[in-house]
């Protein structure tokens, strides 16, 4: 079946996401892909403009209360990171620097989730261009790896373009593949992604959507082409986040049968008298994860323990922003490499309070509208990942690259089942139908 786009702002969504490595190379992948949420917040506002008392109720534009509390929340991290930005003494350049970055970052978990609720965005564009996106990373992909046994520097070009949003250069360079120190400078995948662990949350998200594709060779090339995108960006997190994700999706879709609830008892009884040796098994796997990658483990560690400590000097509205690292944190910011920490740090409890209620607000609403929508499984796949790498990633940082999980998100908004009526079905027809 030949997947187009049906009107405006699907075009504006599957052009830049098929066209993805297009705007890479040229580097202008994060200044479209963060414009995208605005231009379609102008569009849907001219629809509002232009919508009329006899408009008929199908075609009326109605924000559900989880979308409000979206834009309440990003509302106040930025008044958080204003105020915060003034406790700290910083100059107008610095503030307004900050509420730009914003715009660009937090600001994306409102207006993304508000298009797809609002505007007429197909699931299954999403899950197609997806798909397409997988197949043309299988041909980068020996591309990186070729490139990197032939030694040809991973750094193309940098692009000037850097200087207009000014929040960071990784952003806008064009990389080949990245060399690991951990692994003796062993190859990692970045892609279009400014870090491998960044593609990796993207490549676990694409293995879910894929999972959506109503055709079965486009399904199955977005399946293995994500997986190996995983394997070759060495992250820890994927390892973790696929059994994870899958298992909780499980649990979570089958926990109202009576053989999931008489299987979860039956786990219980047996954890509780095999808990020394459970323990041990996850002792063993933690020092096999943690010596897997010292060095990181090392850094993400001493980042931990800083942002926590200095997090006491400013516990209600945080630093406003991540401070420059040193050779201790491999010159890493403080308030990085962990999304709760650096909100801690920098938004303080208000900022971390933004954004954990209507995260956690939003799970618990496609928990429930889960059982009997197709797309709110997804959604609700989607933002179990986010909850996974939110303990090792920045997640305002990647926005831009999986706002497609955030339209799915806003689409999943508006599946409202007035009654849920719960029938048997596999892992299998969870996902696969």
């Amino acid at each position: 079946m030949v997947m187009k786009p049906q009107n405006f702002e699907e075009r504006l969504i599957w052009y830049p996401m098929v066209g993805t490595y297009v705007l890479y190379v040229s580097g202008l992948l994060y200044i479209v892909n963060s414009t995208i949420a605005w231009i379609l917040l102008f569009y849907l506002c001219v629809k509002l403009w232009y919508q009329k008392p006899d408009t008929p109720a199908e075609e009326k534009i109605k924000i559900p209360w989880i979308i409000w509390l979206w834009i309440i929340c990003m509302l106040v991290m930025v008044v958080g990171g204003y105020i915060g930005s003034i406790n700290s003494g910083q100059d107008i350049r610095s503030i307004i620097r900050g509420v730009l970055n914003w715009t660009r970052e937090w600001a994306l978990f409102a207006l993304f989730p508000l298009a797809g609720c609002c505007l007429k965005i197909r699931p299954q564009l999403i899950y197609r261009a997806v798909c397409i996106l997988c197949l043309q990373s299988l041909f980068v992909i020996p591309i990186s790896v070729g490139a990197y046994l032939l030694k040809i520097p991973n750094l193309i070009y940098s692009s000037p373009l850097e200087r207009i949003t000014q929040n960071g250069q990784m952003y806008f360079d064009v990389v080949l593949y990245f060399k690991e120190a951990d692994f003796g400078e062993g190859f990692r995948l970045t892609l279009f992604a400014p870090w491998s662990p960044a593609l990796a949350l993207l490549a676990v998200m694409y293995f879910f959507f894929a999972l959506q594709e109503k055709t079965q060779k486009w399904r199955w090339i977005g399946i293995i082409a994500s997986l190996i995108i995983s394997y070759l960006t060495a992250a820890r997190t994927s390892i973790v986040c696929f059994p994870t994700v899958a298992i909780l999706m499980w649990l979570f879709t089958n926990f109202y049968r009576p053989y999931t609830q008489i299987l979860c008892s039956a786990t219980c009884f047996i954890s509780g008298i095999s808990s020394s040796f459970i323990i041990g098994l996850y002792r063993d796997f933690e020092d096999k994860f943690v010596s897997s990658r010292q060095g990181s483990s090392r850094v993400r560690s001493v980042l931990t323990r800083m942002a926590l400590e200095r997090f006491k000097d400013a516990p209600i509205w945080g630093h406003s922003q991540p401070e420059k690292g040193f050779v201790g944190t491999a010159n890493m910011p403080i308030g990085s490499h962990h999304n709760w920490v650096g909100l801690l740090f920098i938004k303080g409890l208000v900022g971390f309070f933004a954004f954990l209620i209507p995260i956690t607000s939003t799970f618990l609403y496609l928990l429930v509208i889960a059982q009997k929508s197709e797309i709110a499984r997804a959604a609700l796949s989607f933002i179990l990942i986010l909850m996974v790498f939110s303990f090792a990633e920045n997640l305002d940082l990647l926005a831009y690259l999986y706002y497609p999980g955030l339209i799915l998100m806003g689409i999943a908004f508006q599946s409202q089942p007035k009654h849920l009526t719960f029938k048997s079905e596999s892992f299998q027809s969870v996902y696969m139908n």
